[in-house]
Parts: C-alpha cells; structure tokens; sequence
C-alpha cells in the first residue's frame, strides 16, 4: 500500500521544481508571443524549450530531454536567433497584414487547441499507473519507439506531413518571380560608365610606402585618399589615420629636413677627413 501511495505522491522537490520552473516556461511563451523585438522573443522561446527539456529528463525521458535540447534549442531555435539577427528584423518592420483575416483564424486555432488539450487531459485515465520502471524497461529510445510506431504511428506521420507542408509554404511565400531579364556583365559595365562610378577596382586599405595597416585609406592613382577602402565601422569610429595632403606635406617636409641633416653631416665627415 505504501508502495503504491509513493507511486501517485509528489515530493517537496518535485513539486517546488515544477511550479517555478513551470512559471517561468509559463512567462517565456507569453514573452514569445508579445515581445516586441523578434530576437527577445527568440530568446524566450529557447528558454522555454529549454525548460521543458528538463521536465523531460525529471520524469525520466532522458531520450526525450537531449533531443529537444540538441536538436530544438541547440539546433534550429538558434538558427532562427542567428537568420533573425543578420536579417535585422525589428519593431519598424511592416504589420501589415498580406493575408485577410489571419489573426481571427489563428486566434480560432488556438482556441480550439485549447480546447483539445484541456479535453484530453481531463478524459486522461488516472485509475492506473504503470511506473517509469515498467515503461522503461527495455531502455527508454525502445519504449519511446514502440509507442511511436504503434499506438500514436497516424499522429507521428500527420505531424510530419505537416512539417513538410509548413516548409514547402515558407519556402512559396519567400519566393519572387523576376520581373525583368537580369543584366549582363557588359550591361553592368557600360551603366557604371554611364553613371561616372568607379571602373577599375580601388585600391586595398593600406596602399602606402610607410604602412601596410587596414585603418589607411588607400591611394588612388592622382595620390589623393579613397575612404571608401575603409571599412565603414573605422570610418564611424574615427580611426583612420591621415594620409591626406596636408599630412603627406608635413612627411614630405620631415623627409626633406632630415635629408638636410644628413647631407651636413655628410659634408663635416668629408672636411674632417680632408683636414687628416
């Protein structure tokens, strides 16, 4: 009887894990849903999953609890974080919506999600109780793939028909149709003609007698300073150095002086050696 009452009982840390991880699994899909920035609410959804990953590997679906952190949060939850911020999609983007009425029909789609998942748990049969040690008894990938394969076999392949779906969707929605024949490279070339651009490739940072280093703007051929052989980060910063006319005036005079210098020293060399 004992057995069987510490099989349906919950401890003190069992119970403190789940309400406040819960809560915080909880606030980090309400963040998903109303941050504003797409990367926080990226950030949010990884820390959700990463949340339910543990929840997993307490109530020993440790098959289940490395998946969704390898391949979820590890894998395509990063992916997402990483398109999202080399993309640069923020809060000034269009909201506009390109389909009519989407959000009344996704706002009924989780209604009604909702509602399935509330009415499957309270039809759930509690009058039995199998044990972890019973479910996993031939290891928990066997276990995990028996149910997968034979109860919930039309559930999986639905799930993956829907996957597929969703894919082949994004990838038609992303798609654009060229509207005009793409130019030639001689076409390129006669425009950048035509418009007074540079022709010839410019020279690479650093292009100057004294210094190879990529804060030095390049010469061009009249000897004057291209910045644009900078990066722009450098040029935002303040970081190149001069090379302009005025600073290659005061070396050409520093040139020029020293030059001096040597030449009368030179020339005492010469009169010591003519006075021996």
């Amino acid at each position: 009887m004992s057995a069987q009452l510490a099989a349906y009982s919950t401890s003190t840390g069992e119970a403190f894990q789940f309400w406040v991880l819960g809560t915080v699994a909880v606030l980090g899909a309400l963040c998903t849903i109303l941050m504003r920035k797409a990367v926080h609410s990226a950030l949010c959804l990884a820390g959700t999953m990463i949340i339910l990953a543990v929840f997993y590997l307490a109530n020993g679906a440790y098959f289940l609890g490395i998946v969704q952190i390898v391949v979820y949060t590890g894998a395509i939850m990063m992916l997402f974080l990483f398109v999202v911020m080399l993309v640069g999609v923020t809060a000034a983007d269009s909201l506009k919506e390109t389909i009519k009425g989407q959000r009344w029909l996704a706002a009924v789609c989780g209604l009604g999600f909702g509602i399935l998942l509330v009415a499957g748990v309270a039809n759930a049969s509690l009058t039995q109780f199998t044990g972890l040690g019973k479910a996993n008894a031939n290891g928990n990938v066997e276990g995990l793939a028996t149910l997968i394969f034979t109860k919930y076999v039309f559930a999986f392949e639905i799930t993956g028909a829907l996957l597929i779906t969703a894919t082949i969707g994004a990838m038609v929605l992303t798609h654009r149709e060229r509207t005009e024949r793409a130019k030639t490279q001689r076409e390129l070339a006669e425009q950048r003609v035509r418009e007074g651009k540079h022709l010839p490739p410019l020279p690479a940072p650093g292009v100057y007698a004294r210094h190879n280093a990529v804060d030095i703007a390049g010469l061009l051929p009249d000897g004057t300073p291209s910045e644009l052989t900078v990066m722009q980060t450098l040029r935002r910063r303040g970081q190149i150095r001069d090379v302009s006319g005025e600073a290659l005036s005061d070396l050409k005079a520093l040139e020029q002086r020293s030059a001096e210098r040597l030449e009368r020293t030179d020339g005492d060399r010469t009169a010591e050696e003519a006075a021996k």
